[in-house]
């Protein structure tokens, strides 16, 4: 069997640098299986992890303040994400390595960068406090303990799953399922013909409404579907569904029902020969089509729906505010239409949604954090137990934080808003470089590709860079 060699004569390993992290070793590029339809799922999970506040309260308060009008922008931000988790996806695929891994060996230190960036921005358990609020609505009773008892939940979810990645994976597909048993029992019960008029205003009345605040369109734009430090998560989430050269590297598992296996500390490559391409083309065609048919997808219908449902029920309304407490009063609105029963139906899936979305998020910063201490910091040490570590540590800094009584500090608030866009802005060009420099030529990404990357690092840094320069006023205010 012949070898096409890199455009510089060598092995594919040898595109990378000897330092610190070493060279990848090289094997042969895992087959797709003939039935691919079991590998679906880590389009799902970002999907359901990302179906979250944004989609329960954020699209839906803008909807019912502007109508339909502002919806393009979760077509452009989700389809704008696409192509950067795909670009994600490419250098795990090729590699078994994360990106964040693989920015490391431009400079240390870079895992780090966005694993902080990442806690930052989800430092205060605003997801599982919505939840616990919204369940409040039905069962009543004190949403900070209701709160404490979801962080604990998660954590034991976390810990007790003998493979996290699978019980992650099916949560949130029940999640996703319960989500769109909303959408059509809403659509016979409470869109009229009317509301489902306004459809068009998507593409025929597209606007910009600046009047709302620029940091609130830019979490829309930047966070519609996934966001931050969810979309380097792709990384891992495809390697434990066995994606590619993921195949070789072991998944996370729980300490108490798992059997724990040493990752190594860097990836594998292949050499690009014709069968090795081959199976390349049939692994890139699938993961490039598992994310549109789940993400893209489920993403937009979701945003779209629940912003025409939020139009068709609260639009014009006067005093409404963009926190839980509008989906409260949708859900009053929804209860006297059509019945309790609908009401009730409407803040349980939103609360099980926010749920899923809090569990989601403390996987996958943990996820970050544990394989970048693994990786450039405690080499040697076991990959699942830093990523349990990390785990019970986010859910102890919630507890605290809970058991202190604090409304959710406007820093934090500032904070979370900026970093996710700056985070984007950042990855997407470091993106290029990664998959240009370390692949063969033969994997790199193409003119298009490579354009939509440009186009991401321009747009999350205008967005970023007038976000902050209106939001710093705000910090220093509350310092």
């Amino acid at each position: 069997m012949s070898t096409v060699r890199d455009d510089r004569g060598g092995s594919a390993a040898d595109l990378f640098p000897a330092g610190r992290l070493g060279r990848p070793e090289v094997r042969e590029l895992p087959a797709a299986p003939a039935k691919t339809g079991r590998l679906i799922g880590p389009g799902i999970v970002a999907a359901g992890v990302g179906l979250s506040s944004g989609e329960f309260i954020l699209y839906p308060y803008i909807a019912s303040q502007v109508g339909m009008a502002f919806v393009w922008a979760a077509l452009l931000g989700v389809t704008t994400q696409f192509f950067l988790n795909m670009e994600i996806e490419r250098y795990t695929l090729a590699t078994g390595e994360t990106v964040l891994t693989g920015f490391s060996r431009f400079w240390p230190h870079w895992g780090l960068v966005f694993a902080v960036m990442t806690c930052f921005a989800n430092l205060w358990p605003g997801w599982v406090t919505s939840s616990a609020t919204m369940l409040s609505y039905i069962v009543g009773g004190e949403p900070r303990w209701i709160a404490v008892g979801m962080l604990v939940a998660i954590g034991l979810i976390l810990t007790l799953a003998p493979v996290v990645y699978v019980i992650l994976e099916r949560l949130q597909m029940v999640k996703v399922a319960a989500v769109g048993l909303l959408i059509v029992i809403a659509a016979f019960f409470v869109i009229t013909a009317e509301d489902w008029a306004a459809l068009p205003q998507i593409a025929t009345t597209a606007t910009v409404p600046t009047e709302l605040g620029f940091a609130l369109l830019l979490g829309a734009l930047a966070f519609a579907g996934a966001g931050g430090g969810q979309n380097l998560c792709q990384s891992n989430w495809i390697r434990d569904k066995g994606f590619g050269m993921g195949k070789y590297v072991p998944r996370i598992t729980s300490p108490v029902t798992g059997a724990p296996e040493a990752a190594p500390s860097t990836g594998f490559v292949f050499e690009p020969t014709a069968e090795n391409m081959a199976r390349w083309r049939r692994w890139w065609h699938f993961a490039n089509f598992e994310q549109l048919v789940t993400f893209v997808l489920i993403t937009f219908v979701t945003i779209t729906f629940t912003s025409l449902l939020a139009y068709a029920t609260v639009y014009g309304e006067e005093g409404l505010a963009n926190s839980v407490a509008f989906v409260q009063r949708e859900g009053q609105v929804l209860s006297e239409r059509v019945g309790s029963w609908f009401g009730i139906l409407f803040w349980f899936i939103g609360a099980f949604s926010l749920f899923g979305a809090a569990t989601g998020i403390v996987d996958y910063t943990a996820r970050l954090v544990a394989d970048v201490l693994r990786t450039s910091y405690l080499k040697g040490q076991n990959e699942s137990r830093l990523y349990f570590v990390t785990v019970w540590t986010l859910v102890t800094i919630g507890i605290v934080v809970l058991f202190a009584g604090l409304a959710q500090p406007l820093v934090l608030l500032v904070i979370s808003a900026c970093v996710g866009g700056l985070m984007m802005f950042l990855y997407s060009f470091l993106l290029i470089r990664l998959n240009r420099t370390f692949l063969v030529p033969q994997l790199r990404p193409g003119a298009l590709r490579v354009g939509t990357l440009i186009w991401a690092f321009l747009l999350f840094g205008i967005l970023s860079g007038i976000t902050v320069v209106q939001q710093a006023p705000k910090l220093w205010g509350a310092g």
